[in-house]
């Protein structure tokens, strides 16, 4: 999985949309401590920035090589590699050590983790009985009945092409699992929306498209699901390339704390 977002890079550093900063500050002011923090599946590193804003220190992590070279510096964050043959045991380690984290983070990302693994190391790392999970995602445009009508009929094209894992994204996480305590920012079963507004180009949502992981193997098996017509059909919905509009990407996130 790693090699597919290696591929795609460059596309998903521009489209991502930028996560609102109550995202942090409320989570922040759930946990009792803000010595230290952990955002895993970390990309390009905009939600560990953000989570640095409030937390002493910052281990963000990622799979990908690719990604962590693209990631943004800050002084408060700590940017590590940590490939699929790392142990559990080695990795709650390069993390802090067990009972060591007051939060962990992961944007749009958790869909693609072995889960009861991952949920295993951050049972483990979580400070107890205060320390704090958070994953959260996107999964659609709002912009214009005619616009979302134009791109839920090109992502229909982009089904075949999906990884299973992607259904939990495709439900804003409704179905994902998520062991974790409520304390009332989602769970299991009842993500919190949080939509996140953004002011869209046609070009910065051309990018999302083409960083889409079902659009690079589409085109890694001969079939270009964003040909020149399909562009010049989207681009004509849209009313033109040059044209800015205000719209929402359609957030969702569970949040929780370690059971007893």
């Amino acid at each position: 999985m790693a090699g597919l977002f290696e591929k795609q890079t460059e596309a998903y550093l521009d489209a991502r949309p930028t996560y609102p900063s109550h995202y942090y500050s409320m989570l922040a002011n759930r946990t009792s401590s803000h010595s230290l923090a952990w955002d895993v599946g970390t990309g390009n590193g905009q939600a560990a920035i953000g989570v640095a804003h409030h937390y002493q220190q910052v281990i963000a992590t990622d799979i990908s090589q690719a990604q962590l070279k693209l990631a943004k510096p800050h002084p408060r964050v700590r940017y590590l590699h940590t490939p699929l043959s790392l142990s559990d045991d080695d990795l709650v380690k390069l993390i802090g050590g067990e009972n060591s984290v007051d939060l962990v983070t992961v944007a749009q990302a958790v869909h693609w983790f072995d889960l009861p693994r991952f949920y295993s190391v951050v049972h483990r790392v979580l400070r107890k009985p205060d320390g704090v999970f958070a994953v959260w995602g996107y999964n659609d445009f709002d912009i214009t009945p005619e616009i979302d009508a134009a791109l839920k009929g090109f992502h229909d094209t982009t089904l075949p092409y999906w990884n299973d894992n992607i259904k939990h994204v495709f439900d804003g996480y409704q179905s994902l699992a998520f062991p974790f305590e409520d304390m009332g920012l989602g769970r299991e079963g009842k993500p919190l929306k949080v939509d996140i507004p953004k002011q869209l180009s046609f070009e910065g949502v051309l990018g999302m498209l083409k960083s889409w992981s079902a659009v690079v193997t589409a085109k890694e098996k001969g079939v270009d699901l964003l040909c020149e017509s399909v562009v010049e059909g989207l681009e004509t919905v849209w009313g033109g390339s040059k044209r800015i509009r205000h719209g929402a990407y359609k957030g969702f996130m569970l949040a929780g704390k370690p059971r007893s």
